[in-house]
């Protein structure tokens, strides 16, 4: 992307099919582990990908989405590191290095296949761009704007789709299932029945809090 693209957020038309590094760029980044990586060759080729980002030194939001992120890590199991995962992009590399980066991954207890990554600053607002562009330059030009979001990409099937940091972390978790191959629809009866079998017992469980509610109200039981 050169810098004029960038200015008038345009992006790179999409190619058909799988896009690769033409599309993604190959963005020189450095992990928390101070390891060289390239985006899409190393981050995204053949893999399942939640893409967020953060700043250190943010004490509103990023802590929130970044505990958040460690219930979600703990939710999708030994996949994480296996078939998908996870990058914590720094919005204020001058401030990330990677350092900085493993004493944050270190204090919400990052475990393996969860990477944050620093590096260029130009590269990085050139991924932000590609990944969160909300279409009003106004928005896009504050980086805080995009922290609130999680990517996430099926880099070989290059299905894409994007939940709020504020949804629950099960919410998040789940949405992984959006860009994975539709199961049979054998399987997807069974799923079904047991994530409704699920709903039901928690409704259940609700249910002696919720009349107590009502009669606190004098409504009716």
């Amino acid at each position: 992307m050169n810098r004029r693209d960038l200015l008038t957020c345009k992006l790179t038309d999409k190619p058909a099919g799988p896009w690769g590094a033409e599309f993604y760029t190959n963005a020189v980044l450095r992990t928390h582990e101070n390891k060289q990586v390239r985006f899409y060759d190393d981050l995204i080729k053949g893999k399942i990908a939640l893409i967020n980002f953060i700043y250190t030194s943010c004490h509103l939001y990023c802590p929130r989405a970044t505990s958040k992120l460690a219930t979600v890590q703990k939710m999708l199991g030994d996949r994480v590191g296996r078939d998908i995962f996870m990058y914590s992009i720094s919005l204020k590399p001058w401030e990330d290095d990677p350092d900085t980066l493993k004493s944050y991954a270190r204090q919400y207890g990052a475990k393996p296949g969860w990477f944050f990554l620093t590096g260029d600053e130009y590269d990085i607002t050139t991924l932000r761009f590609k990944l969160l562009n909300l279409q009003q330059p106004m928005l896009d030009f504050d980086p805080v704007q995009h922290t609130g979001m999680v990517r996430i990409i099926n880099g070989p099937l290059t299905k894409w789709t994007m939940v709020p940091l504020g949804a629950m972390a099960h919410q998040i978790a789940d949405a992984v299932s959006w860009v994975e191959p539709t199961p049979p629809l054998s399987v997807r009866y069974r799923q079904n029945y047991l994530r409704q079998a699920k709903i039901d017992k928690e409704m259940r469980a609700l249910e002696p809090k919720w009349a107590a509610f009502r009669r606190e109200r004098g409504w009716s039981v």
